[in-house]
């Protein structure tokens, strides 16, 4: 048989093992769920779940029991917890079902009074049924209760123990006196190794089956490091071409990523072969298989720091790289983000060959401590590159004249860098204190959580352009909504990895879904996750139909009826609203929640909701009396409150009221139905136009009237019927008032056919030789020698008449109320320029 294929065999047997622990943790979880449903069905065993009880409260009593019994113990209340949920649902769908049938038999007698014979037994037989049903229900609530409070005191006890752990003082590992037990742990593990693997060397089984499959070995070997040397490379090359065209084709950044990903594909492939090739030996042991193990781990730490690393601390000088730095700092944060991936697989290496658990605390804190401090100033170098970047992005928007405020990122991006400099020197410190344990917790846990922030960058990055490819946008669409919202979206998933990576047990997440799994009680109604889920699909669905009903009606139906714009509009919406609310009840309905019980909860919120909304719901009445009564509709002139302007749109709180000048104004629907609204166009397009003129006293009024008449006829868009008229108002104080009346047969024309009239009446009286007068006003000047600075004639009279007078002159009458005594005055002020006097002006 070819070596390689042996490779391929091998290889492929790897992943077969690999795979069968989670098979058969997938068939564990089936039997559970079958457990389940058993147990949903025909009640938990007491007994069992009794003794259960029992004995974790006698752990818990116990204060020297193991966290791994408690954690097995607490699987096992979990377990039992949700047989108990799972119950209680059964039995109360099972009690609102009989309640409902005994609710149908009517209300119960009064004292002196009997049912018929039927309806009294079938009352008897529901109610003992009822007892009977009920029963299991609520012994599954009492020991649901106890189980989750038992749970919660094993998670409060955990933790205890874990922030004791935390506080605990090792030996100081700066004490050289210490050191002596960290070289002994190293070489101690090193001769273990050495000695499980010459054991099995001295095996005659082990030796030929390693000469069996020594060519398998080698293939593996030299594949894995064609892999590791030339594979990685070749990865790079490929990804580095891919980013300097991302720039002129859109997508090609997300085909660029995604393509990266070989950059940590091929070279841990070569790993996984090279710890085949020394799993395939047969001379490992218990601590050498766990070493080696422990190098996939280590590489696959390695080399995605290393990608990370040169995914944001791009080689080139690329418009999305995620960093703005130079290219020496961007190389340096290269070389750094790779040491970080290194110091973590070396961390783990260390943790897999000398077995923290069995060794000294001296020693764990001789070995922990180099790695603290090289991985506290790498982290320290990042937390540096971090801020400078957020200063430099401050900067650049100052040289921009831009507003010097950097965007929420940028200022994220400096928040992190503060922390990452604190913890690279904070860390490292403690450890030097003998807080080894506080160190660890903080520093490796704040590396790993910079790179997960780092892949949510490149994640939103990868999502933005997927979407611009998409719809075909340009660098704006990578900054529009739905990018946005899907980031967002990642950033909320991730919140669990981040609690695993400082700490957090997965059967404490497990536990915080538990909680939200249940949900909440309102009445007699459990709401859960599931319930708001199918809520909400229902809704969603039946919200899509009436947009497509809505949609059908306005583009199809409803123009091929008598019905005009606005009934049009009006039915279009009104569907809407009966399609939203149909829609809601139906998706309450099917997730199972009962309207009933939340009726206390809104009649004690409509109080303060009709106080507070009561405007708004005011404008919602008036907006549905609007599109039920059709007052104006879409399209209408209209006039409100001193706002003039075409109606574009009805909704159910306001109107739109686009004016003359291109503005839109938004009225609230109140308004219109309170106030005094004029249509223009309500019924149909129709008005009448007036037009006023005056001419001169010495006109001849027929023919001005002729003329006018004239003028109006020729208009195109004038109606005949009724013919248009003039009429010959009044003797003004300045001319004779004229008014043209006639009716247009659309009104939305009236400003052009009043400039047009007013143009040709203009033409033909210049034509006629009638004069359009305009008013003149005479003004007397008492004292003229005062303006050329002479002196005055005569001296001024005791009562001096106005200087200027604007009022026009008016001769006296006979038998006018002015006294003879005042005459003279009259003639005085009517004087000419040789009384003191001056001319018409």
């Amino acid at each position: 048989m070819p070596s390689y294929f042996r490779a391929g065999l091998a290889l492929l047997g790897l992943v077969a093992v690999l795979a069968l622990p989670g098979h058969a943790q997938a068939q564990d979880i089936d039997a559970r769920e079958a457990q389940q449903a058993s147990e949903a069905a025909t009640g938990p065993d007491m007994v069992l779940w009794e003794s259960l009880a029992t004995l974790a409260e006698a752990a818990l009593a116990d204060s020297a029991t193991d966290s791994a019994i408690l954690l097995d113990l607490r699987a096992q209340l979990v377990e039992k917890r949700a047989a108990f949920l799972a119950v209680q649902d059964a039995s109360r769908e099972r009690v609102a079902a009989l309640r409902r049938q005994i609710e149908a038999l009517g209300p119960p007698p009064e004292e002196g009074e009997t049912d018929p014979p039927e309806i009294a037994e079938r009352r008897t037989a529901l109610n003992e049924q009822l007892s009977r049903v009920a029963a299991p229900g609520i012994t599954a609530d009492e020991a649901f209760r106890r189980a989750d409070g038992l749970i919660r005191t094993i998670d409060r006890v955990l933790r205890e123990r874990d922030a004791d752990a935390l506080m605990t003082l090792w030996p100081s590992p700066v004490n050289p006196a210490n050191w002596l037990a960290g070289v002994d742990a190293v070489f101690s593990s090193g001769f273990t190794v050495y000695g499980e693997a010459l054991g099995n060397w001295r095996d005659p089984a082990v030796r030929v089956e390693f000469r069996s499959n020594l060519p398998v070995m080698i293939g593996a070997i030299m594949l894995a490091l064609l892999l590791l040397m030339r594979g990685r490379r070749f990865a790079e090359q490929v990804t580095q071409r891919l980013q300097e065209g991302a720039q002129s084709r859109r997508g090609q950044q997300a085909m660029a990523l995604l393509t990266s990903l070989s950059q940590i594909i091929v070279p841990l492939a070569g790993v996984f072969l090279l710890v085949l090739a020394l799993e395939v030996t047969g001379l490992l042991g218990e601590t050498g298989s766990a070493t080696v193990s422990a190098f996939v781990v280590a590489g696959m730490y390695y080399l995605t720091a290393r990608w990370l690393g040169g995914q944001i601390f791009t080689r080139a000088e690329l418009a999305y790289s995620p960093l703005r730095l130079p290219r020496e700092r961007r190389r340096e944060g290269r070389f750094m983000a790779s040491l970080t991936g290194l110091f973590l697989g070396l961390y783990a290496l260390a943790n897999a060959f000398i077995e923290p658990d069995v060794q000294t605390d001296a020693a764990n804190a001789v070995i922990s401590f180099p790695l603290l401090v090289l991985a506290g100033v790498v982290l320290f170098r990042i937390g540096q590159l971090l801020l400078l970047h957020a200063r430099q992005s401050v900067q650049q928007a100052a040289e921009a004249e831009e507003p010097a405020q950097a965007s929420f990122f940028d200022r994220l991006v400096g928040v992190l860098g503060r922390i990452a400099m604190v913890l690279g020197i904070g860390a490292p410190v403690l450890a030097g204190i003998g807080y080894v344990q506080a160190a660890e917790a903080l520093l490796f846990p704040a590396i790993e959580s910079l790179g997960l922030m780092g892949l949510l960058v490149l994640l939103q990055r990868l999502v933005g352009d997927i979407y611009a490819a998409i719809t075909g946008g340009g660098e704006e669409a990578t900054e529009a909504l739905i990018p946005a919202l899907i980031g967002f979206g990642l950033a909320l998933l991730s919140l669990p990895v981040f609690l695993l990576i400082w700490g957090v047990r997965t059967s404490e997440l497990l536990e915080i879904w538990q909680v939200v799994r249940e949900g909440f009680v309102i009445g007699e109604t459990r709401i859960s996750p599931t319930n708001l889920l199918s809520f909400l699909i229902i809704f969603a669905i039946g919200y899509t139909v009436t947009r497509i009903i809505q949609g059908a009606l306005g583009s199809t139906v409803l123009p091929k009826t008598s019905l005009d714009r606005g009934g049009q509009k009006a039915v279009v919406s009104g569907t809407g609203y009966v399609g939203i609310f149909l829609a809601a009840v139906i998706a309450f309905s099917t997730a199972g929640i009962d309207l009933s019980a939340l009726a206390l909860v809104a009649g004690a919120l409509s109080v303060g909701i009709g106080f507070g909304l009561q405007n708004v719901v005011s404008n919602f009445i008036s907006g549905i009396i609007l599109l039920v009564e059709r007052p104006i509709a879409e399209g209408d002139w209209i006039e409100v409150g001193g706002t003039m302007g075409i109606v574009r749109s009805i909704s159910v709180r306001s109107t739109v009221i686009e004016t003359f000048d291109r503005t839109d104004v938004i009225v609230p629907n109140a308004d219109l139905i309170s106030g005094t609204v004029t249509n223009w166009t309500h019924h149909n397009n129709t008005g009448r136009l007036i037009v006023k003129v005056g001419v001169a006293y010495t006109s001849d009024t027929r023919e001005v009237e002729r003329i006018l008449r004239e003028v109006a006829e020729a208009q195109p868009i004038v109606a005949l019927n009724p013919p248009p008229s003039v009429v010959f108002l009044d003797f003004g104080a300045d001319a004779l008032e004229f008014e043209v009346r006639c009716i247009l047969r659309d009104v939305n024309f009236i400003m052009k056919v009043r400039s047009d009239m007013n143009h040709e009446i203009a033409r033909r009286f210049r034509e006629a030789g009638i004069e359009i007068p305009f008013a003149q006003r005479d003004i007397w000047l008492r004292n003229p020698e005062a303006l050329r600075g002479e002196a005055p004639a005569t001296p001024a009279p005791a009562n001096p008449a106005p200087v200027a007078s604007t009022a026009p002159r008016r001769p006296v009458q006979p038998d006018d109320p002015l006294s003879d005594a005042a005459r003279p005055d009259l003639d005085d002020l009517s004087a000419g320029p040789a009384d003191g006097g001056d001319t018409d002006r």
